[in-house]
């Protein structure tokens, strides 16, 4: 049975797109958006205003999102997550399920998020996805391990692995991910 789907206004839907074919309750995106052939909505999602899709993206039930973001091609979004305002989710990014990404928040191509410290899979398996607080930058290949938090504004370095904490400001990379300065100190770089 599929679900009830609501569409705002001046939405474009391309050909091969599924809106509430897996998943409980109803689909609810706004104004404006734009949602490229490929795309899985379940239901149980809710999408704010000016919503993009790239080709072949995947949002899986029970996720909100705000208004004015960007999900890349071949993009996961794996359901019970919180995505803020003005995010943009570049290529072949995962988000695993119970993640909360807040406002402004950058993920760089191909970054991943991971809920399960101890690889299980089953009943009873609590997972708790990290959660990446607002205006923080995700650089591409980067992995954040299950319940960390990356601070406000913290940037992390592409292919950096995040074992721990990121503190607001902090600039961090590598594997594993080690503080390289404070945002705006000095003309660090990250390599």
């Amino acid at each position: 049975m599929k679900n009830e789907v609501k569409l705002g206004r001046d939405c474009r839907i391309h050909p091969r797109v599924s809106l509430g074919e897996e998943g409980n309750g109803r689909v609810e995106i706004g104004d404006n958006a734009l949602i490229r052939s490929g795309t899985v909505i379940y239901g149980g999602v809710a999408i704010g205003r000016n919503f993009r899709t790239g080709h072949n993206v995947l949002i899986r039930e029970n996720t909100v999102i705000g208004d004015d973001v960007l999900v890349g091609t071949n993009s996961v979004i794996d359901g019970n997550c919180r995505i803020g305002n003005n995010v943009s989710i570049q290529t072949n990014v995962y988000i695993t399920r119970e993640t909360i990404v807040e406002d402004g928040v950058f993920l760089g191509p191909s970054a991943i998020t991971l809920n399960d410290k101890y690889m299980r899979y089953g009943a009873g398996v609590k997972l708790k996805g990290p959660v990446i607080k607002r205006g923080a930058r995700i650089g591409g290949n980067s992995t954040i391990l299950p319940g960390i938090v990356v601070g406000e504004n913290a940037i992390v370095g592409a292919g950096s692995v995040v074992t721990k904490d990121v503190p607001p400001g902090e600039v961090v990379a590598g594997n594993p991910a080690r503080r390289l300065s404070k945002r705006g100190e000095g003309n660090a770089t990250i390599r």
